[in-house]
């Protein structure tokens, strides 16, 4: 039986709460929108934000920037990236991510991903080998975590420095290990349609002093890197301050201020978002033609979109899959499209990266389908939703499945 239309709206966030909306118009009020423009004895929002997110990520630094890809390329740039050196980086990802390695000056060295969407350790072992790569950029993509003491045997094996890409796992972790607490640097995104919410904003961490003095005089910091809340000591900057280039990539106070508040409510909201993630899956694993991808026991993740796989689907019927959905309101993403759509791509359109074969990763994406579940959803939503996706894939023809 055909299931009643959805009419929620897939790009609608929660509102900001009244302790941020607070916090901003105390400094829209003060006009000191500027990271340092601060009055004698006064600590900035954005300081304030890099003690509050250091502290509750559990690292020693933290630099608040622009954004997410703003994070990464401070970072590469921060770890000493010479023009055209390699680094690896999933297939599976978004373009801000090669992009950031571009920006730095790198040559991104694509990577395969498995079915589970995660990173193929096997042919990260193969492609450093090849490449000589000696550093690993890992994107979390759509907060899927790998085997993070696999991985760290691969890395030690290979010779890898490892950068973390958390914008989807901020809050997600591996046998009770924080996702960033795993290599020299992690990067987090504040964009909208992340755990946090400034419309844009970025962090990123380390526990490295070295690297962080760096990524903070080229944030922007000019000589003023003693504003900031969770810096390395001031001999850090000996050498960087004169030696690492200006790329203006700070975070402002106004947003900063949203982002603090919203710390307190992160854990409430990932139970939330798991919760609505259970009971679309509850639905889809109904259907023998979807898959969804493993979450292993060590995995704590984010819900806050979801992704499965119909393998075998043909670009028609994947469209008419699409389009079945949209008329009962649902708005899914196709990772196999051949041209991007909004915030979709692949590395087939990634035309500032050489092209590479990947096949595995080709055959994942072809049949791969993502959607957002947001906050603003019930459960009974999430429910609904499930089943209009499993009432569509039915009405598909039969496609082959490997469980």
């Amino acid at each position: 039986m055909r299931p009643a239309a959805f009419h929620g709206v897939f790009t609608q966030q929660e509102p900001i709460d009244e302790a941020a909306i607070a916090a901003a118009v105390a400094v829209l009020r003060s006009g000191r929108l500027h990271r340092y423009n601060v009055l004698p004895g006064e600590v900035s929002e954005a300081a304030s934000l890099e003690r509050d997110f250091a502290a509750w990520q559990g690292s020693r630094y933290c630099l608040a920037c622009a954004s997410g890809g703003q994070a990464m390329q401070l970072a590469l740039r921060a770890y000493g990236l010479v023009a055209g050196a390699p680094v690896l980086t999933n297939a599976f990802t978004l373009a801000p991510v090669p992009g950031a390695i571009v920006a730095a000056g790198g040559r991104p060295v694509y990577v395969e991903s498995t079915a589970d969407l995660v990173i193929d350790l096997d042919d990260l072992a193969r492609k450093a080998a090849e490449s000589g790569a000696r550093l690993l950029l890992l994107s979390h993509m759509r907060g899927h975590l790998v085997d993070m003491d696999a991985l760290d045997k691969v890395l030690e094996r290979c010779g890898l420095t490892l950068i973390e890409d958390c914008a989807h796992t901020m809050g997600a972790l591996w046998n009770g290990r924080k996702s960033g607490s795993f290599g020299l640097a992690a990067c987090f995104s504040a964009q909208t349609y992340k755990h946090i919410n400034a419309g844009e904003g970025g962090l990123l961490v380390s526990d490295d002093a070295g690297l962080m003095a760096r990524a903070i005089v080229s944030s922007g910091s000019y000589m003023l890197y003693d504003r900031h809340g969770a810096a390395p000591d001031m001999a850090a900057f000996g050498a960087a301050r004169m030696e690492s280039p200006n790329l203006s990539a700070r975070m402002d106070n106004l947003r900063a201020a949203i982002l603090r508040p919203q710390l307190a409510t992160l854990d409430g909201n990932i139970e939330r978002w798991n919760a609505r993630y259970a009971a679309v899956a509850t639905e889809l694993e109904r259907m023998p033609a979807i898959r969804i991808p493993a979450r292993p026991a060590s995995e704590r993740f984010v819900g806050s979109s979801i992704q499965f796989l119909i393998p075998g689907i043909t670009p028609t019927a994947a469209r008419r899959f699409l389009a079945a959905n949209a008329e009962l309101g649902v708005e899914l993403k196709w990772f196999g499209d051949p041209e991007p759509r909004g915030y979709t791509s692949s590395h087939l359109s990634w035309r500032f990266v050489d092209p590479q074969v990947l096949p595995a990763t080709d055959r994942i994406l072809a049949g791969l389908f993502d959607m957002r579940i947001p906050l603003t959803f019930s459960i009974g939503d999430c429910t609904q939703i499930g089943r209009i996706i499993a009432h569509c894939a039915n009405e598909l023809e039969a496609v082959p499945m490997a469980r």
